[in-house]
């Protein structure tokens, strides 16, 4: 009967974080169950507080595999999916702190939405059609870089005959099946690691791999192999820009190994976006990028370790798709759809972007 009182109670909560459009839901000990709305934390005053007792009933009603409750136990966190009334997914980690429970909770839509919905630019569906190479979504945690991921694999799903074979930590969107074949792998459950599930790609005869997060040497150095032998790999990283994206690939390998892999990455990385999600005025979040696409000038830049020289590159090739962040605020601003105070608190350079915010 507890059970069955707790399932209904989260589902009450979730509810809410459906009802106002929140992106995140948080359960913590002495404090009421809290959203994330626009970016900002924002109690459930109408919830009460809760206890330690709470959390571990709600965690217990949220987990419905054995293997996550074994491993919560075992290592002190968990990642899994939890769906929602086949409404919504959630993307969940239970985790211990101070010897009791927490958790957090991210909203997944069950409707993709276009890159034409997110107001990210669509020349990010040209990515989308090139028939092999390297293409990574960067950027804090939080900032919608899974969101835009989503919204060129179902690009893809739509408009070409393609197999598609997703690796992922969990599942977050569940893509159907148009025109393309689509597996989606969930590591844990489906496959043992994201290095032995991208390495088996190239017997399950995959045109595009979709991997939920470059974390190790391994993974990195098998996607590259993967992008240079005829695989469109698209994957995430924390990373802030196009520069620093370089600069984490090359130096997660040995030192003697680096230039060999300056010129493999400088062959087989087709494009970098980097993207922060900002408080729209008059309610919601709306993407900054910065969008770094291949040409002669970038090959050259990391082959030779000139990587900081990239934002020079950005800069000056906006006819061939580029845009640095600086300008992709600058343009938000003066649509009117930020402030001023939140494109300087994104901005990598502030007078470089009052400058471009002056001009028409």
């Amino acid at each position: 009967m507890d059970l069955i009182h707790n399932e209904q109670r989260i589902k009450n909560i979730l509810r809410i974080v459906a009802q106002q459009g929140a992106s995140d839901l948080h359960l913590v000990v002495g404090r009421h169950p809290t959203l994330r709305i626009d970016g900002k934390l924002t109690p459930l005053t109408q919830e009460k507080i809760l206890t330690g007792e709470d959390t571990k009933a709600l965690t217990d009603a949220l987990i419905k595999s054995e293997k996550h409750k074994q491993e919560l136990l075992k290592f002190g966190q968990t990642d899994f999916s939890y769906n929602f009334e086949d409404k919504a997914r959630f993307r969940t980690n239970a985790y211990f702190q101070k010897g009791l429970i927490s958790v957090a909770m991210r909203l997944v839509l069950s409707k993709i939405r276009t890159l034409e919905e997110l107001n990210v630019p669509t020349r990010l569906y040209d990515l989308c059609k090139l028939s092999q190479g390297l293409v990574l979504i960067t950027g804090p945690v939080g900032h919608g870089k899974s969101t835009t991921l989503a919204a060129m694999i179902d690009y893809i799903n739509r408009n070409s005959d393609r197999h598609i074979i997703t690796i992922e930590d969990p599942i977050e969107y569940v893509f159907e099946q148009d025109r393309c074949i689509i597996n989606q792998r969930e590591v844990g459950q489906d496959a043992t690691s994201f290095h032995d599930a991208l390495r088996a790609v190239f017997r399950e005869d995959a045109n595009v791999v979709m991997i939920g997060e470059m974390r190790d040497l391994d993974t990195i150095s098998t996607a590259m192999t993967a992008a240079e032998t005829g695989h469109l790999i698209f994957a995430t990283l924390h990373t802030n820009d196009s520069s620093q994206t370089i600069d984490r690939i090359i130096d997660v390998f040995p030192s003697y190994q680096q230039n060999q892999i300056r010129t493999q990455a400088a062959s087989v990385i087709s494009a970098v976006i980097s993207q922060r999600l900002l408080p729209k005025i008059g309610g919601g979040r709306i993407p900054a990028l910065e969008i770094m696409i291949k040409n002669h000038a970038v090959e050259n830049l990391i082959r030779e370790n000139k990587t900081f020289q990239l934002d020079t590159v950005i800069e000056t090739s906006m006819k061939e798709g580029m845009i640095s962040l600086d300008k992709s605020l600058a343009e938000l601003v003066q649509k009117g759809m930020i402030s001023v105070d939140d494109a300087y608190s994104y901005a990598k350079n502030r007078d470089y972007l009052h400058i471009l915010m002056k001009k028409k």
